[in-house]
């Protein structure tokens, strides 16, 4: 069976365990790390000491305390040892200005949580779906 490692930012307590629950019904092994704000992201990336330790994907809000879901995309992308993880934006806001900048800042894909938790569920089992079935994704 397939192992994946997922970060989750998000500070929604709601949207966490929805997430978490959504991943665990897959059929794929998940090791889920969870950081409550931007500037614990960044922590946890700044405290990897070898390959082994990054995600395959980051799922990432944009409404977050501390640092925003943008400035973590941002950190991300412009670092040479960060820059090739996927990072999907999982965030409230349908504005067009952060799914834009989103898409300015190399995000590699940007979805609106859906409000009902059937529909919110759903598309999170999509994006595991898409991102570890079809996807080929760099390898650690």
């Amino acid at each position: 069976m397939k192992s994946v490692s997922i970060l989750l930012v998000e500070d929604n307590e709601g949207d966490i365990i929805l997430t978490t629950e959504a991943l665990s019904e897959c059929k794929i092994i998940n090791e889920i790390t969870i950081k409550r704000d931007g500037r614990e992201a960044v922590e946890f990336f700044e405290g990897i000491s070898s390959k082994e330790l990054l995600p395959d994907i980051v799922l990432l809000d944009i409404n977050l305390p501390k640092m925003s879901g943008h400035e973590v995309l941002m950190y991300l992308k412009t670092s040479e040892r960060y820059r090739h993880l996927p990072v999907i934006m999982l965030t409230t806001s349908s504005s067009e200005n952060d799914l834009l900048k989103s898409y300015k800042n190399h995000v590699n894909c940007y979805i609106v949580k859906p409000i009902d938790a059937n529909d919110f569920i759903n598309a999170v089992t999509k994006i595991e779906d898409f991102w570890i079935n079809i996807v080929s994704i760099p390898p650690r």
